[in-house]
């Protein structure tokens, strides 16, 4: 019998993998909210296809002795374990399914590693889906997603094209804090339990900008962010510092040839302390629009040139995983104060078909592991404006992350400049 093939662990998989923690699972969230009904047995099929389809996803972390020198991942023709499933209905179905995404990640020793809850919502579906951050990212799963709704309900779910940018002549970012500064923590709250995720979904007005602006969404829900947490810090005496938010840029093709696992690389967008004080949101647009196309154009590895060394296999990965580790903590007064993953438009229609139908809200969830605690993850379908707000137990509770969604809400309005 032929053994599977094998292909190493990348480089963001493996720093993934040596900093796994039980007490905060690195999971990404997934889910989509459908107007209609699906078939069991029929979605099963579908599902089960689109993974064939996208053989990078049908994969196993494969065994090895302490002393090896890398990660491997073991590709595998067919699923080893059920990946579709259907709780029972009931009023707290979907409060379940998207407590397990946060608390439970699917296990890297059995193909493929994302889990499909179907919760009954009365009125509709919610398709509920976990992955494991060690091997996937939300739009490569999101991807496999949108080939399953073409295979159920047989209509065209090829991306959308992106929007056309006319190009703009250079400029120079306007001065930043120093890299070298601790930049600000999250203050923090009324956590509510001493381990774990927690989160809160909301639906926003798409904000409106300007015809003409030199600035993105993408820009508006920056700055928001870091008015939110300036905001958030300021009303508990915390300190005025520098901010920094790390921002995912993803390059990738979003058709059938998308590269399935970790796409994305990661980017840091300072803010200087005084300018989140100021009044001048027009020109704390501009300068945010500056810096992070500035930081996307920049060729980069995803996770900095430190991590590629740190991933060769100059000792057992034994060895490196407690390196790697022992770094992250000392490195943890330099983590950037918060994320922010702008998945943008929702390029697929997810089109299951009619009786099922499209997608009409789509919310992501990022990993909040301490020291950062806190995420905020967007996406935009049908118009509207979809956001998690994740957060580490150890830092906030339901509270807080009530009050913290509320200051977005705000601080997003008040991007809507003239």
């Amino acid at each position: 019998m032929t053994a599977p093939p094998r292909i190493p662990f990348p480089v963001v998989d493996e720093v993934s993998r040596h900093c796994r923690q039980d007490a905060e699972p690195e999971t990404v969230h997934i889910e989509a909210h459908l107007t209609g009904h699906l078939d069991p047995a029929r979605l099963r099929k579908a599902f089960t296809e689109a993974l064939r389809r996208h053989p990078r996803v049908l994969m196993r972390e494969a065994p090895g002795p302490w002393y090896r020198r890398r990660y491997e991942w073991e590709l595998t023709d067919e699923p080893d374990v059920e990946v579709v499933s259907f709780p029972p209905p009931g009023r707290d179905a979907l409060e379940g399914a998207r407590t397990r995404a946060l608390a439970q990640a699917p296990p890297l020793t059995a193909s493929p590693p994302v889990r499909l809850e179907v919760v009954d919502g009365g009125r509709g579906t919610v398709l509920v889906l976990t992955l494991d951050h060690t091997a996937l990212d939300g739009p490569a799963c999101l991807r496999v997603l949108a080939t399953a709704a073409e295979i159920y309900g047989g209509r065209d779910n090829a991306p959308a094209a992106p929007p056309v940018r006319p190009p703009e002549a250079p400029q120079r970012p306007p001065a930043v804090p120093s890299p070298w500064a601790p930049p600000a923590r999250v203050a923090r709250g009324t956590p509510g339990a001493p381990a774990g995720n927690d989160m809160l979904v909301v639906e926003l007005p798409l904000p409106h900008r300007p015809k003409g602006s030199p600035y993105t969404v993408n820009d508006q829900l920056m700055v928001a962010t870091a008015l939110t947490v300036a905001h958030w810090n300021r009303e508990r005496g915390a300190a005025r510092r520098p901010l920094r938010i790390t921002m995912p840029v993803d390059d990738r093709p979003r058709d059938a040839t998308m590269p399935i696992g970790n796409g994305t690389r990661l980017v840091e967008v300072p803010f200087a302390a005084d300018e989140l004080d100021t009044a001048d949101l027009p020109g704390l647009l501009r300068r945010t629009a500056l810096r992070t196309r500035a930081l996307k154009s920049l060729p980069r590895p995803q996770l900095g040139h430190g991590a590629a060394l740190l991933t060769a296999p100059w000792a057992p990965v034994a060895c490196r995983a407690a390196l790697t580790r022992a770094l992250r903590r000392a490195a943890a007064p330099w983590t950037s104060t918060t994320l922010l993953s702008n998945i943008g438009r929702i390029p697929y229609p997810l089109d299951f078909g009619e009786e099922a139908g499209r997608a009409h809200a789509v919310w992501f969830s990022a990993p909040a592991r301490m020291p950062r605690g806190l995420t905020f993850t967007t996406a935009s379908t049908a118009g509207r404006l979809h956001l998690a707000l994740r957060w580490s137990r150890a830092l906030l509770g339901p509270g807080d992350g009530a009050h913290l969604r509320d200051l977005f809400a705000h601080h997003l309005h008040t991007t809507e400049v003239s």
